[in-house]
């Protein structure tokens, strides 16, 4: 059975880029890896639906910080059992975003803590009663909102197909999710958490998760 590897992240921190590297490193050492994005826009209807309300579609949906993070979260469950078969057959799953991003996302739209109502409703729906995967380890990339959010809107320049959403033009609601973020790494929220930033040797940091999951040993922050 392969391990499940999450990177966490606000808008523009460099996920993608970071997983590629990751991913580039773990295939030079032979390891079988495949890499999951959430949400999957195109390929799931309730990530499809999330898309265009955040785009103004679809009434009041947007507005309710609840309806949003139910179609996230059902992206993932029915995803659920393709990510089982995954580690079945990988010796590694890397996704870029996960539980975590709902559950940052839900507490800083309701502008509670990370141990608030709305992180512990994420926990039970998507991992109790919909009943996805747990993370083996789960990475925060944690760079300044500033620096994030100057990212997001020079790809939003660079890359016609990648425009902005509601949530990735409110610097307000960035800053809070970057905080609930950290908030659930530092309690290592359903599993352990690494936390980096931006300057992170990729090789390096890639043989270090292969080390630390290898033998059960808990990563912490």
């Amino acid at each position: 059975m392969g391990k499940l590897l999450v990177i966490e992240g606000v808008d523009g921190a460099g996920k993608n880029t970071l997983a590629r590297r990751l991913v580039s490193a773990w295939e030079r050492e032979g390891l079988e890896v495949a890499r999951v994005g959430f949400p999957r826009y195109g390929l799931s209807v309730h990530a499809d639906l999330a898309a265009e309300a955040l785009r103004g579609a679809h009434g009041d949906t947007a507005e309710s910080v609840h309806a949003m993070a139910l179609l996230f979260a059902l992206d993932r469950r029915d995803a659920a059992e393709m990510i089982r078969k995954l580690l079945s057959h990988n010796d590694i799953v890397l996704l870029d975003r996960y539980v975590a991003s709902n559950a940052a996302y839900t507490a800083a739209r309701l502008e509670e803590q990370a141990d608030g109502a709305g992180v512990e409703w994420i926990r039970a729906l998507e991992f109790e009663r919909f009943g996805v995967p747990i993370p083996d380890v789960q990475i925060l990339l944690d760079v300044p909102v500033e620096l994030a959010a100057q990212r997001a809107a020079a790809r939003e320049k660079e890359d016609s197909t990648r425009v902005r959403d509601s949530y990735e033009r409110d610097s307000s609601l960035q800053s809070r999710t970057s905080a609930a973020y950290c908030g659930l790494a530092a309690a290592n929220w359903v599993s352990p958490w690494e936390v980096i930033d931006g300057d992170v040797d990729p090789t390096q940091l890639a043989a270090h998760l292969v080390n630390e999951t290898s033998d059960g040993m808990k990563v912490t922050p």
